[in-house]
């Protein structure tokens, strides 16, 4: 299990992306179109940065649903590789047979 901390600081970046994901789209957005004027660009460059650094998508950590675990995550289960052996040998994942030869 990963500390109760970690899991709520991503917690908290998640928000944070959602909140600032349109104004970032749209700073990016003018900074990077070259038929924009240099100064207006540089401007857009300035806001950017003036955001908050959790604020961007870069800054989150896939975690696994259970556990916490950042590591070894499955993307289309959202669970991390030790959480779905478990299961499987539960017999709670549907379609997945533990392997015997």
């Amino acid at each position: 299990m990963a500390k109760k901390s970690m899991i709520e600081r991503d917690k908290k970046r998640q928000r944070l992306v959602e909140q600032f994901a349109t104004k970032r789209a749209a700073l990016k957005a003018v900074a990077s179109d070259q038929s924009v004027s240099v100064e207006e660009r540089f401007k857009a460059t300035l806001q950017l940065a003036e955001l908050p650094r959790n604020s961007s998508a870069t800054r989150l950590r896939n975690r696994c649903q259970l556990t916490g675990r950042p590591r070894a995550y499955y993307r289309k289960l959202k669970i991390s590789r030790i959480m779905l052996r478990e299961l499987g040998s539960n017999g709670e994942i549907p379609g997945l047979v533990k392997s015997s030869w």
